[in-house]
């Protein structure tokens, strides 16, 4: 075990609500006995980020240093962390810590804790976005050797949040859909076709169907084509929903067969209206997935060196966060941005 002092961490936070990014120090927290200090090498930029600099679920606190899709080292552990060794490569992402006396986090559901920690939400939880961060040690997970920092990162959390509802609903012989093709739905249709699945791609941009392909998907479908939409009529078994904006629903869910699963993994602000009796003809489900447990996020890593599934990157140095930020608001990066520390 090493604890020694650290005397303040550099990192770039928010000091209101939609500001600029700026340079910030902060003095961690001592490192408990379960807890370890982290070696930032990179962190993935999710769309979350941006909700929390410009408050808009109105759960920020600044300075708020965001980053919850983080990798790097072990630099220093407490005394009761046993299961990583200091200078292993780890990942942490949204979810840092839990109760683990629940009856969620006994099942490993520890993303459904009503205690939940969240890496960078709340007063002094400062993020990723930082040359170290100090979080509980049972929710570092190691990276396997086979992937990569930069394409590793956006794994835990965008990662998971589309490999859970696979690993709940799918099996190889499964019809997939996944709708929208970007940060989120990219990774799905990767998990999905390495899962052995038939995959078919949903985008309201037909020159998207090249890259859906690229990535899997074995048919792609224009998500603002009525009559291809009707002709998709009881075809996928799960569709995963990435999008946040309303869309035709009744054609997604008449386009699954007896037991199918409409799984949504991306905030649609608008209610989503669905007829009973187009579940009730054929016992299909809507639900909805957040993150995933720490056994899932273990099992998605290994799942994901082994078949070589990562997130197709542009690498920045943290120094050019706020460029990524702006490009980020305009949908301006295929598929995600991950910042690397300068």
């Amino acid at each position: 075990m090493t604890n020694k002092d650290t005397p303040h961490v550099d990192a770039y936070a928010a000091r209101e609500a939609r500001a600029l990014l700026a340079p910030f120090s902060y003095e961690p927290a001592s490192l408990g006995p379960h807890d370890v200090e982290i070696e930032i090498s990179h962190c993935g930029i999710c769309h979350s980020d941006l909700h929390l600099i410009d408050n808009d679920w109105e759960t920020s606190e600044y300075p708020l240093v965001p980053g919850h899709e983080i990798v790097g080292t072990v630099a220093q552990k407490g005394a009761l962390v046993t299961h990583l060794d200091l200078g292993a490569r780890v990942g942490v992402g949204w979810q840092c810590g839990s109760c683990l006396q629940c009856e969620w986090c006994e099942r490993g559901d520890e993303n459904l804790c009503s205690s939940i920690v969240e890496t960078c939400v709340g007063r002094q939880r400062y993020g990723g976005f930082a040359e170290r961060v100090r979080v509980d040690g049972r929710f570092a997970f190691s990276i396997p050797d086979g992937l990569s920092s930069e394409v590793a990162a956006p794994l835990l959390c965008g990662g998971i949040t589309v490999y859970s509802p696979l690993r709940r609903y799918a099996r190889p012989q499964s019809r997939v859909g996944v709708i929208g093709i970007g940060g989120l739905g990219h990774m799905a249709i990767r998990f999905a076709r390495a899962f052995g699945c038939e995959v078919t791609a949903f985008s309201s941009t037909a020159a998207k169907e090249e890259e859906a392909r690229a990535h899997g998907a074995h048919r792609f479908v224009s998500s603002i084509d009525d009559a291809a939409l009707k002709a998709q009529r009881e075809s996928l078994d799960l569709i995963i929903s990435t999008v946040n904006t309303s869309l035709n629903w009744k054609r997604y869910v008449t386009a699954l067969r007896p037991n199918g699963v409409l799984s949504f993994v991306g905030v649609v602000a608008e209610p989503v209206s669905i007829q009973t009796g187009l579940l009730l003809a054929r016992s299909r489900s809507v639900t909805a997935s957040p993150i995933g447990g720490r056994f899932a996020m273990r099992e998605m890593l290994e799942f994901a060196g082994r078949h070589g599934v990562g997130a197709q990157v542009e690498t920045l140095p943290m120094s050019e966060v706020n460029t990524a930020l702006d490009r980020l608001r305009r949908n301006d990066v295929r598929y995600r941005f991950v910042l690397s520390r300068d």
